[in-house]
C-alpha cells in the first residue's frame, strides 16, 4: 500500500468563479488512478476516476463533445 498523499492543482485556464475541479495526478503511476474533487469544497468527497476514463473525458473536453458551459 502506498503512502503517497495527492498533489492537487487546478487548470492554468481556471478563472476565480469558483466552479473548478482539482486534480491529483501524481497518484497515476502509483495507483492508477486520477483523484479529483471539488476546489470549493477540499474536505470533502473525492472521486477516484480510472485513467482511461479520465483520459476519453479530456479528449472530448478538447473535442468540444460537451458544448459550454
Amino acid at each position: 500500500m502506498t503512502t503517497e498523499v495527492p498533489q492537487w492543482f487546478k487548470s492554468s485556464y481556471s478563472g476565480n468563479g469558483g466552479a473548478c475541479v482539482e486534480v491529483a495526478a501524481n497518484l497515476v503511476a502509483s495507483r492508477d488512478i486520477v483523484p479529483v474533487r471539488d476546489s470549493k469544497d477540499v474536505a470533502g468527497p473525492v472521486l477516484e476516476v480510472s485513467v482511461p476514463a479520465f483520459d476519453s473525458f479530456v479528449g472530448g473536453v478538447k473535442a468540444g463533445d460537451f458544448g459550454t458551459v
